[in-house]
């Protein structure tokens, strides 16, 4: 009765089409079809050292669905454990976005997640004109041009580096499980930091979270993102209970800039490593 009912208010919501929201423009010099950025998680403590705990890799497709008659860049994700942690957390996840090519927000998001004893599979169709999301449980009323987590992450590279100081604060309302929620990004300055891709210059960020079991602050992740027009992640690390979780990039295709931010590589387009990583700042 609930999925009919649901059916039923998608089918009014869809025909009647209300006011239509003003939908954004924007500037994206930043990336493009073909990118994928590959990247390895490890958990490191005082007794572990640093151990893999599993990849993952972000890939902008060369797909062009339409929505609303409207050019979109398709985004797929994944991330998926190894070794040791499949024994005991085994994690196998994929996500996929369709994102506005000229607004940089989701009309279509999907996910498998897989982790542990816990499955959870959903899509939502976004309808910005109508200020409405639809998952498979539920409508829920949403702000014009909300994120999912895939195209928050890339509506956050179109950001002009060059306008923010230190202490400035990148507001990103985002939807997920059939919530809107509101969070903030900090910005710390700049930083250059050594990774097993070598020395990058880098923009310092910090994401809020929620605090709970997990993360014991407001802002426990430290987020490294390359300067130059680009703006890929380099490495992100968070404090937990016991130790850290760290993850770098190890390997990228298809930037839409060069690299200029790698010292002694300000041409490379794509490069790789499956060296160790140290992920020292300096």
């Amino acid at each position: 009765m609930k999925q009919l009912f649901l059916t039923l208010l998608l089918g009014l919501l869809v025909i009647t089409q209300l006011p239509a929201q003003q939908l954004r423009s924007v500037k994206n010099a930043s990336f493009a079809r073909g990118e994928k950025l590959d990247f390895k998680v490890y958990y490191h403590s005082a007794i572990t050292g640093n151990v893999t705990a599993g990849y993952g890799d972000i890939y902008v497709t060369e797909d062009n669905r339409k929505f609303n008659n409207r050019d979109t860049y398709h985004i797929i994700a994944t991330g998926r454990s190894s070794g040791f942690f499949n024994m005991f957390f085994k994690v196998d996840d994929r996500f996929e976005s369709y994102v506005d090519e000229e607004g940089i927000f989701p009309w279509l998001f999907t996910r498998r997640t897989r982790e542990g004893g816990y499955k959870k599979d959903d899509e939502v169709n976004f309808y910005h004109f109508s200020g409405s999301a639809v998952s498979r449980k539920a409508i829920t009323h949403i702000p014009v041009n909300v994120q999912d987590i895939i195209s928050a992450f890339y509506f956050a590279r179109t950001f002009n580096a060059n306008s923010i100081k230190p202490g400035d604060i990148i507001n990103l309302p985002f939807f997920l499980d059939d919530s809107v929620y509101y969070t903030k990004v900090k910005f710390f300055g700049r930083e250059t930091i050594t990774t097993s891709l070598g020395r990058i210059k880098c923009l310092k960020l910090k994401p809020m979270m929620a605090k709970g079991k997990v993360f014991k602050e407001d802002y426990p992740m430290t987020l490294w993102v390359s300067d130059d027009n680009n703006k890929i992640p380099i490495l992100a690390e968070s404090a937990v209970i016991v130790g850290s979780v760290k993850m770098e990039l190890i390997k990228f295709s298809g930037l839409l800039n060069p690299f200029s931010s790698r010292e002694g590589y300000s041409t490379v387009k794509e490069y790789s490593t499956r060296g160790d990583s140290t992920g020292k700042v300096r």
